[in-house]
């Protein structure tokens, strides 16, 4: 006999008919179905059909005894029968409780009639709940229940070597410039897939909103990329992510600029809260409301500048983009000066990237090229290099990609000038 006790289903009760039809004993049908005899002779005596008006109708008829045995069951439940519990329950669902919340209660305050979280659920769900609208009020909130188990079930798309856990102890605590948090701001689903994305800089707070159309991972990551890939390595260490789907092409990103890629826990927004504030701060200019297929580049870059010129009291009330903007010019600086780390993070000698971070004098970048053909040998004249990228005043004019400042904020100045950025 099994140990575990399970409700005599329809197939079961099937059974019993044709066999009690065909003369069988309820000891033998008992043994067919591995049950106790006096489960076989519970069931008879209560779902067999009875009609007084025509005794010869009455008899075990499975699909009779089915209705009449569910019937039964919810008569019977407890937030049927106790209406003072089931106000209770319903008072609760209201103030926001989640059932298994309500559940867990009732078990540590040792209520003297207790409910599972299965059955505030089933209520929530029946006639009776929807009348009243319980199910708004429900963590998802839908309107109608998904199959118990019905999750579908995806392969790793998060190794654990990129678990937030091992993240170093530099980036938690922002004690290392270039280390970012990505996120996605959503709206209403009748806007489609359409989403921006926000990324931040975690020491500096400095913000980037890019648009995209829908929620595919490549063109995510193609945008992220065309950001960032402007920057030396130095300022652009490691982006930190939720385990959404648009970021399970975090491999390609990683390939194609090198920034390391860190993932939060399961369900834990908080371990990347930077983003999730900026998130709210934009959401002043970015509401749920608004069709983000309507916002151009520029609108963008307008909630930026807000954003990043704005005081933080985190920074001592400096703005986002001027401590941005003076550490990223450490970097550059330290990068020139020729320093061990400052070259690793050095994108190259080809004089149109050199512009996209803003280095202004000749004879610095002259220095870093001669430095670079001396580690090289087949590398071009440094000289010619260098005056490809110089204007008759002495500045680095800019090439096809755009300086960082220039591309969010035109209105600053460069990242080493002091002039204004010549892009707008």
């Amino acid at each position: 006999m099994k140990r575990t006790y399970s409700q005599i289903d329809m197939d079961e009760r099937r059974k019993i008919a044709r066999w009690r039809t065909a003369g069988i004993s309820v000891d033998v049908i008992a043994e067919k179905l591995g049950r106790h005899r006096s489960t076989i002779f519970r069931e008879l005596r209560r779902n067999t059909f009875e009609d007084r008006d025509l005794p010869d109708l009455n008899g075990y008829y499975c699909v009779t005894a089915n209705a009449m045995a569910r019937e039964r069951r919810a008569r019977l439940r407890k937030l049927a029968r106790f209406s003072h519990l089931r106000q209770s329950v319903i008072d609760r669902i209201l103030h926001g409780w989640s059932p298994q919340q309500i559940a867990g209660r009732m078990r540590l305050e040792r209520h003297p009639i207790s409910v599972s979280h299965e059955t505030i659920y089933k209520f929530a769900y029946s006639a009776d709940g929807h009348a009243i609208k319980l199910w708004r009020h429900l963590p998802e909130h839908r309107a109608r229940r998904r199959p118990r188990h019905a999750r579908r079930r995806h392969g790793r798309r998060f190794s654990p070597e990129v678990n937030i856990l091992y993240r170093p102890d530099v980036v938690a605590e922002r004690k290392q410039f270039g280390h970012w948090e990505c996120d996605l701001i959503q709206f209403r689903k009748k806007f489609g897939n359409a989403n921006v994305t926000s990324l931040v800089e975690r020491v500096s707070r400095f913000a980037v909103l890019l648009r995209n159309n829908d929620r595919q991972s490549r063109p995510v990551m193609d945008g992220l990329i065309q950001v960032l890939q402007s920057l030396p390595h130095l300022a652009r260490r490691s982006i930190t992510f939720d385990r959404g789907t648009e970021f399970t092409d975090w491999p390609y990103l990683q390939a194609s600029i090198g920034t390391r890629t860190w993932f939060c826990d399961p369900q834990s927004p908080w371990q990347k809260g930077t983003v999730e504030n900026t998130n709210g701060r934009a959401r002043k200019w970015l509401s749920r409301e608004v069709n983000p297929l309507s916002l151009s580049d520029r609108d963008l870059t307008e909630i930026c500048n807000h954003l990043n010129a704005t005081p933080r009291k985190c920074l001592g009330y400096k703005t986002p983009a001027e401590v941005f903007r003076q550490k990223l010019l450490a970097q550059i600086r330290r990068t020139v000066s020729g320093g061990e780390e400052g070259r690793q993070g050095w994108p190259g000698h080809d004089p149109v990237r050199a512009c996209t971070l803003g280095i202004k004098h000749r004879d610095s970048l002259r220095k870093f090229e001669s430095g670079q053909r001396s580690r090289r040998a087949d590398e071009p004249d440094a000289a010619g290099s260098a005056g490809q990228g110089i204007t008759p005043g002495g500045h680095l004019r800019h090439g096809d990609r755009q300086c960082v400042f220039a591309r969010f904020h035109g209105a600053l100045q460069c990242a080493v000038c002091d002039c204004p950025c010549p892009i707008r």
